[in-house]
């Protein structure tokens, strides 16, 4: 009875044994991970006033039922913005606003990019004239007019 009993416990002492090897055997070594933003330097997003160069006057011409205008602009600020948008509200005689529109630059809009920014708006026979207001998510927008306005230049591609 005793042979008995220590014939079972060494066949699951050596079942164990054997098990464990064979589970540290098939456990796969883990892939090298290289980090996704290293070497990059990464600028967070502008907070607080930013301030644009917009091309003035911006183009506004009537397109069958709308108005469409084209506003560009170019980010002097010493960082990225995120968020921009340009709201246009049209007023009649009496100063009321008849209309609205709103065009924005989707993703950052990174310093010294020059970007054409599209607002449309319903026509009305009624719309005398506009204003432009500029923002961001995480702040005002200080426009400064200018009469020409140079892109940049273009980033050079690396040599094979």
């Amino acid at each position: 009875m005793n042979r008995a009993r220590f014939v079972v416990a060494a066949t699951v002492v050596a079942t164990s044994v054997v098990a464990g090897v064979a589970l540290t055997a098939q456990t796969p070594q883990a892939p090298d991970l290289h980090p996704i933003l290293a070497g990059r330097q990464i600028t967070p997003p502008l907070r607080g006033e930013a301030t644009v160069e917009v091309l003035w006057p911006p183009v506004s011409k009537r397109d069958k039922d709308n108005v469409v205008t084209q506003v560009r602009v170019k980010n002097v600020s010493n960082g990225p913005i995120k968020g921009f948008s340009i709201d246009q509200p049209w007023y009649n005689k009496g100063g009321a606003v008849v209309a609205s529109g709103k065009g924005t630059i989707t993703g950052l809009f990174q310093p010294n990019d020059v970007q054409t920014v599209t607002i449309e708006v319903a026509y009305k026979t009624d719309m005398l004239s506009n204003n432009y207001i500029f923002s961001h998510v995480n702040g005002t927008v200080k426009p400064e007019k200018v009469a020409k306005m140079e892109a940049p230049a273009p980033a050079e591609k690396p040599k094979k």
